[in-house]
Parts: C-alpha cells; structure tokens; sequence
C-alpha cells in the first residue's frame, strides 16, 4: 500500500490533471498565485504514474481525458493504496456521476463550469486537512501570516511581501524548528523543474530579515534555514 503522510520538510505540490490547455493555464495561474507548487500532466496515464510516484499531495483531477479516464485513473490510484487528496473537476454534473466519483475515492468533487476562488477555497480544506490543521492563519510571535488571504502582518501592521518570499516565509514558519534545506526551499518557490540564479534564495531571505529583523531566520551553515520555536515568555 502506498501510504500517505504530509512531510512538513517539503513543500506542498499538487498534481493538476487537466487536458484542456486554455482551462489547464488559468488553474496553473490561480494555483501559483495561491503558493502553491504545482505540476501539470495532461492525459490518464501521466496522471496515474504521478499518483503511483508519490509525491503529491494533493491532486486535481478532470475526469474526460485522453488515454484513460479520470475515473479509471482515480479506481486505480485508490486499488493500488494511492491516498492522496483527490478533488475531482468534471462536466458530468447528475447526482449519480458525482456520487459515484465519490464512491471510487474522490475526496470533493467540483461541477464545471466552476469558480477559481471556489477550486482554491477547497483545496485550502483538503490542505488544512492533510496537515492536520483547522486554521488558515499561522501565528509567530507579533507576526501573523494568513494563508487563505495572502497577507503578513507584523505588530498588527501589514508587511508587503513579494509572492516568493511570503512562499519562503510561509514554507519556514509551518517547519518551526525543522531545519530546511536550500533545495526544498528553492523546490517550494520555483517549482520540480525550473531554473534560479544561485543567490536568488540569499535574496529573498536577506529582504525577509530586513522585513521583520535579523534574528527571524537563522542559517544553518552547509544545510539550510529555520525559525527556532520562540521562548515560552514571547510565544502568542
């Protein structure tokens, strides 16, 4: 059986599973808005290699593909001890189909045509879910970061933050005390596949520091970066 467990010293992917390219691109858009990691496949097979993989977790999954079916693909997953997070994107709109997409696994099942603020709205479930988790706001001290609003307030006044460093920021403050590494930084903000220049992380961690102070983020010198749990006096 392939197990699944959320590992907090890596970032949070999603596998979207989508064959239309225009449909495809607007989702990838609004999920990295949203931070989140994201590969795209486009036909069932891809997708049930991916799911078998391991790795993702969670996965968006439109049911009409080529190859095999989104629903022979969720089937299988499932058969072979998959049990990611399945949200399910379909046309097929009875009471009948959206039960039985249920019924072969899905863990939510959302009708076409469908809200992008919906989609992530849901995904926020399944992640807060999957981390085990029942808030969308992550407290540090004097500094609050909310993930469902993507705003960062420190001292109860916002802080502006670029999309990658409020993604490192938020990848540091859910690992408090978990030592990062560069890669699974460097992972969670740009991706499985893409290319950096070699100070680009240097970057975002020196503006962050210099966003709230020096002693947020500690280096760990050959491995990586963490935030130390606050002393029992300074927490809340």
């Amino acid at each position: 059986m392939t197990a699944f467990r959320y590992d907090i010293n890596r970032p949070m992917k999603v596998l979207l599973v989508e064959d239309d390219e225009l449909l495809g691109a607007g989702i990838l858009d609004a999920l990295e808005r949203a931070r989140y990691t994201v590969e795209w496949v486009r036909d069932g097979m891809q997708a049930l290699t991916a799911l078998r993989g391991g790795g993702v977790d969670i996965a968006v999954l439109d049911l009409g593909l080529p190859r095999l079916d989104g629903m022979d693909v969720l089937r299988r997953a499932r058969e072979a001890g998959v049990v990611t997070p399945v949200l399910v994107l379909s046309a097929r709109d009875t009471t009948a189909q959206r039960i039985g997409g249920l019924d072969a696994g899905a863990d939510d099942y959302l009708v076409k045509p469908f809200d992008l603020d919906e989609l992530l709205a849901r995904l926020r479930v399944l992640e807060r879910r999957t981390r085990g988790s029942v808030s969308n706001l992550i407290r540090y001290g004097t500094i609050a970061l909310d993930t469902s609003g993507l705003t960062v307030s420190h001292d109860e006044r916002p802080v502006e933050l670029q999309r990658r460093e409020f993604m490192v920021l938020r990848r540091l403050l859910e690992n408090i005390g978990h030592v990062m590494s560069r890669q699974q930084l460097v992972e969670n903000i740009y991706g499985w596949d893409s290319e950096l220049e070699s100070n680009a992380l240097d970057v975002h961690i020196h503006n962050l520091r210099k966003k709230f102070y020096p002693e947020l983020i500690r280096t760990v010198r050959g491995v990586g970066y963490v935030i130390d749990p606050l002393p029992v006096a300074r927490q809340g």
